[in-house]
């Protein structure tokens, strides 16, 4: 049934570029584990081990706050319009905030809207998929604008103040960067 891999194959990214919606796991060495789903189209294969993903602004912030006390990742994708499939990325992760030096290289592969506030790229070390036979069929109807819209609202300088009241801490407490090291 499962089967591993070591890297990301042709079919892998193929799978992985149908799909219209992934879920991003991760926890800290104590606390809740947070698994998020997204979508829009924010997330590029750039190699056999190499994922970027473009995160934007949310209510939580738990990704960033857990991947700077334990560097590990999972990312997830299930095939809900054609064959059954799970597929999972397991790695490690670095953050990269807009203020980074390798920002705008890594913003690059992206057409990068308003309210972005991180870039996960992250190693992958194990590639894994298995049946997906109990995952039910879901019909794609299409991207919702409402978090751009809500960026829109915000304004440049709204979304830096959101980040301050409601991204500098995880739900469990932890900082998680978004406006310097201190943060």
């Amino acid at each position: 049934m499962a089967k591993q891999f070591d890297q990301i194959s042709d079919s892998h990214r193929e799978f992985i570029q149908s799909q219209h919606i992934f879920f991003a796991g991760s926890a800290a060495p104590q606390g809740r584990v947070n698994i998020s789903p997204k979508g829009m189209d924010c997330l590029r294969v750039l190699g056999k081990n190499r994922i970027l993903w473009l995160n934007y602004t949310g209510s939580g912030n738990e990704t960033a706050g857990h991947l700077k006390l334990a560097n590990r990742m999972t990312l997830m994708w299930c095939s809900f319009e054609t064959r059954p499939m799970i597929m999972r990325a397991y790695g490690s992760a670095r953050t990269v905030h807009p203020r980074d030096e390798d920002w705008a290289e890594l913003a690059g592969h992206f057409a990068t809207p308003q309210g972005a506030r991180q870039i996960y790229d992250m190693t992958v070390d194990m590639v894994q998929t298995s049946c997906g036979y109990a995952v039910p069929f879901f019909d794609y109807a299409g991207e919702r604008d409402t978090l751009q819209k809500w960026t829109d609202d915000r304004g440049a300088d709204g979304i830096p103040a959101y980040w301050e009241e409601k991204n500098q801490e995880t739900i469990d407490g932890l900082p998680t960067g978004i406006l310097g090291d201190g943060a």
